[in-house]
């Protein structure tokens, strides 16, 4: 079970000056009150921001100067809070100053560059630039040009829920340190208007992602356990994108989109493919309006690379990558009544779940607490005649939706 509760309040503030000032603030709580099998967890999370930016222009330059100040509270049951026997809040002040100038070279070209400085307590100055670059080629080509750096303090037991299942035991291996990302992305867009109303949006983009001290389970080496610490080395995310808008002049409506992607890690010298990362990944959408009877069709569907899954030894007999897969939906959309629409349709048309492809997805599910898993004098599973693969109870193969083929209808209102 999972209850959360979250408030927050947000606003701006044009300050009664001349100058362009801004003041913008915001608060925001989150308590959250979960149970993953016999495993509770407790959270509050308390954020405060507030952000004064001047913007002036001067001739070919935009500017925009800025402050900011950042309070960020966290506190829940796991070790990521405690020392030793000791509760301690996550407590950060992190004041900021940022500068971006963006400037224009004439009418087709425009050059922007950003920087900003953090301090935070824990980990000292933080400095991250940030470039962009746009070409206009013409009224209906674009190119742009993105670079810039990251740096992210991570939270496990809030980013990663698999940490909380309680099927492995968690191990963080060493104090993490935050990670660090250098990131470039090209992409171009070029639109299409024809005089019988044909719309085409065509946009490709390829991008690089360079990261240390990147944190990532590891699901392999004990099958009791996720072991976190800071990779030894780097990890690499590259890829291109391509996505298709076509609106015909009759109502039919076409968007179509593809990823192609490899996301590595080498640590000492060794490279892998990251789990649970599939190699491309597909989507589309085609809607169609039939204007004289008010009906709506939309046709949606996603499809998926293999990915690389965890197994628990080698006699798990399970695949270690899982099949390409695809979840596809209709609906149909009645709007002839005033303000009230109709709508229904069949989520997951082909009735595909990952059991499909697969002896067992969570293995041992009938020994959620492996009263019944028997181990030799180093701790390793031993295979039985009720465990013959040698396995425990672990969810963390499960990478898809299990829901199968299923309807669904309604009524909307709009005013």
């Amino acid at each position: 079970s999972i209850y959360t509760n979250r408030w927050e309040i947000l606003g701006k503030y044009q300050l009664p000056v001349d100058e362009p000032l801004m003041l913008s603030f915001s608060y925001t709580n989150h308590n959250q009150n979960s149970v993953y099998g016999t495993t509770t967890y407790l959270a509050d999370e308390r954020i405060g921001f507030g952000q004064l930016t001047w913007g002036p222009t001067f001739k070919s330059h935009d500017l925009l100067l800025g402050t900011s100040l950042r309070y960020n509270y966290y506190d829940d049951n796991t070790p990521a809070t405690s020392n030793a026997n000791q509760n301690e809040p996550d407590k950060v002040w992190i004041p900021s100053l940022f500068a971006q100038d963006q400037i224009s070279l004439g009418e087709d070209h425009s050059l922007l560059l950003g920087s900003r400085l953090d301090f935070d307590q824990r980990h000292g100055v933080i400095y991250t630039p940030r470039l962009a670059y746009k070409w206009k080629l013409s009224d209906s080509d674009m190119f742009r040009l993105n670079a810039g750096t990251g740096f992210r303090v991570v939270n496990l037991f809030t980013e990663d829920h698999a940490a909380l299942t309680g099927a492995r035991e968690v191990v963080i291996a060493e104090t993490l340190d935050p990670e660090r990302s250098y990131n470039v992305n090209l992409n171009y867009s070029k639109k299409i208007y024809s005089f019988n109303g044909l719309y085409l949006n065509l946009d490709t983009s390829a991008f690089y992602t360079y990261f240390t001290n990147r944190i990532i389970p590891d699901y392999e080496t004990n099958t009791d356990q996720i072991i976190y610490d800071n990779l030894d080395g780097n990890s690499i995310s590259r890829g291109i994108s391509a996505n298709i808008d076509l609106a015909l002049p009759n109502g039919l409506k076409f968007l179509v989109g593809g990823t192609l992607m490899d996301v590595t890690s080498t640590e000492n010298g060794i490279k892998t493919r990251q789990i649970l990362t599939e190699q491309f990944t597909g989507t589309w959408s085609i809607s169609y309006a039939i204007r004289s009877i008010n009906l709506a069709l939309d046709y949606t569907g996603n499809i998926y690379g293999p990915m690389r899954l965890p197994l628990l030894g080698e006699l798990d007999p399970r695949s270690e990558y899982s099949p390409s897969w695809s979840i596809q939906n209709i609906q149909f959309t009645y709007s002839g009544l005033k303000g009230f629409e109709i709508y229904g349709g069949i989520k997951n048309i082909l009735d595909w779940t990952p059991a499909k492809s697969a002896p067992f997805i969570i293995a041992r599910a009938n020994d959620p607490f492996d009263e019944n898993v028997t181990y030799d004098s180093n701790g390793n599973v031993v295979a039985t005649p009720d465990n013959p693969y040698a396995l425990t109870f672990d969810p963390t193969y499960v990478y898809g939706p299990n829901q199968g083929i299923r309807a669904f209808a309604g009524l909307r209102y709009r005013l």
